[in-house]
């Protein structure tokens, strides 16, 4: 990292694109709190809702498109200092496919950061970039740094667009070493606003895992995933970094603490029959969600707080425990009677080996 990237430069002018969706928005609403920060644009091509619009304050909403040569109006004219890219799509929308969403991902990540390069008023350039640029197999060490790539070619779309986008903000942080560029790679993100999404794996009664394997999760709070962009555009080093909630969750132990019953199948069922099995549940997760229900991924967050100075509020369990609660899922069985039950079969099994000895 250069020492360009170590200098702290107080942002005035903030640009954070996907501003009408969850990350934007709720960045945008944290930065409007913020009196040193004199002007904070908050641009998508879709208008914010009401309550967001209420949340975000003294921000300014410009509908603009990134993908579109016109955003350099918007950064040039603003005198924009300090760029936050959330715009992203995690899967291809509803009404285009997989050609729409790196289009929409890699090609409006292009244009944003090749006019970043051409304004010279730009100094700091903070990506919200995601642990999928890892990919998930079984060639993966117990813990991936920073400095580390994926051991096996990620399958999924998103994975895929995110190396690429990483790649043009090295390249930009190349051709412009006086913007500090800060790319931070989130843990899978859950928490009771985004409990809709994730969920739908946990509601049937009866959770398929892979036999054999029990991936290690790690995973990040949305509030404290929102809280390390803020960190990062209000002056935090410039760098890459893994960010993540302390500890690790094993699938089988998210799945006894969302109160359901787990039922082991070869991998191939699980991808195949068990997502005919659970129709619409399964079939809605893309192939980087899948590979990670099976190999999982761990991430090694010592740069995170050591040099980027952030430590998460919530633990990898307290993020999920948190998850379930706000996405009201009732219990099949309660995880406290199966914890009794396995501590009162570990007795019997202690007593029994103890009798024979």
């Amino acid at each position: 990292m250069s020492s360009e990237g170590r200098e702290v430069y107080a942002p005035k002018v903030v640009l954070v694109t996907g501003a009408s969706r969850f990350f934007g928005g709720t960045v945008v609403a944290r930065l409007a709190q913020q009196p040193a920060i004199e002007r904070i644009l908050a641009v998508d091509t879709m208008t914010p809702s009401r309550e967001l619009q209420r949340r975000m304050g003294r921000a300014e909403f410009v509908r603009a498109d990134i993908r579109n040569p016109l955003i350099r109006k918007v950064i040039d004219g603003g005198e924009v200092d300090t760029v936050v890219h959330t715009a992203l799509l995690t899967r291809p929308p509803a009404g285009g496919g997989r050609a729409v969403m790196k289009d929409y991902n890699v090609l409006g990540a292009m244009q944003l950061f090749a006019v970043c390069q051409k304004v010279a008023s730009v100094r700091r350039v903070v990506l919200r970039s995601s642990s999928a640029v890892y990919g998930c197999s079984a060639k993966d060490p117990a813990k991936f740094t920073e400095e580390m790539s994926a051991r096996t070619p990620p399958r999924g779309g998103f994975a895929r667009d995110m190396i690429d986008i990483e790649g043009y903000v090295r390249g930009l942080a190349r051709r412009r070493p006086d913007i500090a560029t800060s790319i931070l790679r989130f843990a899978p993100i859950v928490g009771p606003r985004l409990a809709a999404r994730g969920a739908q794996y946990l509601r049937s009664p009866v959770t398929p895992t892979v036999f054999g394997r029990d991936a290690r999760m790690q995973l990040l709070h949305e509030e404290d995933a929102v809280a390390a962009l803020t960190h990062a555009a209000r002056g935090a080093a410039g760098g890459t970094y893994n960010i993540a909630g302390d500890g690790a969750l094993s699938l089988s132990q998210a799945v006894r603490r969302a109160g359901r019953i787990e039922l082991p199948v070869p991998f191939t069922v699980f991808r195949t029959a068990g997502r005919l099995l659970m129709g619409p549940v399964l079939r809605e997760f893309s192939a980087e969600q899948l590979d990670y229900f099976h190999f999982g991924c761990g991430l090694d967050t010592t740069r995170m707080r050591t040099e980027f100075g952030f430590v998460p509020r919530w633990t990898t369990v307290q993020a999920f425990d948190d998850f379930i609660g706000g996405a009201a899922l009732r219990p099949v069985v309660d995880p406290a009677w199966i914890d009794a039950a396995e501590h009162k079969l570990l007795g019997l099994l202690g007593a029994g080996t103890g009798a024979h000895q």
